[in-house]
């Protein structure tokens, strides 16, 4: 729609703004004239109209089987949107056009803001299945003639009220017709047995719906109960969700200003019971599942403080500097489910884990070797971070612990880079360098018999589907570890 107003029409952005808060609502027209709706906007010149939005109804038969949306007509060619556009007022004169072998009928309906005539709303009804109709499309016709008559007088929709469609109640899933004191004229079936879940044991029609509603609902402060009276009135276009003791329904207060004096209400409501009591379901789901990563952080960290504790009673150095390898994996282990533990899904921002995983492994030399990372990792899924959290801790493990001869000083560097289009980053390629005193002659990781290292080659290769190796960095020595890993793509 934003293309062809700005392409075709003198419309400017505030103008294009209403046009769009209109389309939004404008499936509630649509629904209860049972008729296709077209939007058609004068061009730049005034010679021609030009359609920016079509709707189809939810509760009848379309008149269009074509998309509308783009058509240019000359003005001439359909009277009744020259009538309403010049005339400013709703147009329903004329003989039921013939298409395709269907009767439809066809008004126009002004389009204004601020006085000023936007466009035009072509209403096309078809009229192939029309039959008596009954108390329930009474209604529904009545509404509708109200809502195009705000239309046609700029006073719908309300400026302020944005409502997405797709979360609001429709008019097939409940509605309810009050007058001027907010008492109900008609409840259809729908609305009826959404009121039943909440409670309701008579008709709704001659209650106040404000009133009843209150009472429904489950007890709360004085203040809440006199909002919701007022709101379940219909005196403010509003929407709120009452919960009583046997379900829960959501509301929509649309007020009916059609001569600019308020005569009554619409108010849409459906039943979200089922809805909510998911929502819940899966709330607590969530909550389960963090519960349950912070639990086995805390069973990690009691593991590593024994451990740690048994280190201090080895007289082994051997031993000891065993047990604080066995701390350090754990520890990695541990900070990958505190992370999730503060999470709504088993996804990591893995470069804090990477961080915390360096300030941690660095501790073997404090102070003389300085760890830094460099790029991101990005987001990635739980069964991905926990592994790699691992092979980070063992790779920077075994260079402070082999590059650097006692007292050296030197750098470790951690580097990571996402590879892949920019809608599926499925690569991670992670380099690991220090200027340290290089590989022995011979050396291939592959065949290295360095617990640490059969580690990274069974989680990196096995558990991650990636490659691993090691190779001297340079012409000055020193290494150089390159993982190449598989993600999922970020989202």
């Amino acid at each position: 729609m934003n293309d062809l107003v700005r392409q075709h029409t003198a419309l400017g952005d505030t103008d294009l703004e209403w046009l769009h808060m209109l389309v939004s609502e404008w499936q509630l027209l649509s629904d209860l004239s049972f008729a296709d709706l077209v939007l058609w906007v004068p061009t730049l010149d005034g010679t021609r109209y030009v359609s920016v939005a079509q709707m189809r109804p939810n509760t009848g038969p379309t008149s269009y089987q074509d998309d509308m949306v783009g058509h240019l007509v000359p003005r001439g060619r359909r009277p009744l949107l020259d009538a309403a556009l010049d005339e400013g007022r709703i147009v329903r004169e004329g003989d039921p056009e013939w298409r395709e072998e269907v009767p439809v009928r066809v008004e126009s309906i002004p389009v204004r803001r601020e006085g000023r005539v936007l466009g035009v709303i072509a209403r096309n009804t078809n009229l192939l299945t029309v039959r008596t109709p009954s108390r329930l499309e009474l209604t529904y016709l009545q509404s509708a003639s109200d809502l195009a008559q705000m239309i046609a007088a700029g006073a719908f929709p309300f400026p302020g009220q944005q409502v997405d469609m797709d979360a609001s109640p429709r008019v097939g899933d409940g509605l309810i017709r009050l007058d001027a004191d907010g008492v109900v004229t008609y409840a259809s079936p729908n609305a009826l047995s959404a009121y039943h879940r909440l409670g309701l044991a008579s008709d709704l029609v001659g209650q106040h719906l404000g009133t009843a509603t209150a009472e429904l609902a489950t007890p709360s402060r004085g203040p809440v109960d006199e909002a919701l009276v007022k709101l379940a009135s219909g005196w403010a276009p509003r929407e709120t969700e009452v919960e009583g003791s046997g379900g829960v329904i959501q509301l929509r207060a649309i007020p009916l200003k059609p001569k600019g004096t308020r005569i009554g209400s619409l108010v849409l409501c459906r039943d979200v019971t089922e809805l909510r009591r998911r929502e819940r379901e899966l709330i607590t789901k969530d909550a389960t599942i963090r519960e349950i990563h912070h639990r086995v952080k805390n069973n990690l960290q009691t593991v590593a403080a024994l451990l740690r504790l048994q280190a201090r009673r080895m007289d082994s150095d051997q031993g000891r500097e065993a047990l604080n390898e066995a701390v350090r994996r754990v520890g990695s282990i541990a900070i990958v489910h505190e992370t999730l533990s503060q999470n709504l899904d088993e996804r990591v921002e893995f470069d804090e884990i990477a961080d915390r995983v360096i300030a941690m492994v660095a501790e073997i030399s404090p102070g003389k070797v300085d760890c830094r990372r460099l790029g991101r990792f990005g987001i990635l899924d739980a069964e991905v971070a926990t592994p790699l959290s691992m092979v980070l801790t063992e790779i920077l493990q075994n260079a402070l612990e082999h590059a650097f001869a006692p007292g050296d000083r030197g750098t470790v560097e951690v580097a990571a880079a996402r590879s892949g289009t920019r809608r599926d980053d499925s690569r991670l390629l992670i380099t690991v360098v220090d200027d340290g005193r290089g590989l022995p002659e011979g050396f291939d990781p592959k065949r290295a018999g360095n617990l640490g290292l059969q580690i990274v080659r069974t989680l990196v290769e096995g558990e991650l589907g990636g490659t691993f190796d090691m190779v001297v960095a340079g012409e000055d020595g020193g290494t150089k570890v390159v993982l190449d890993i598989p993600v999922s793509p970020q989202k």
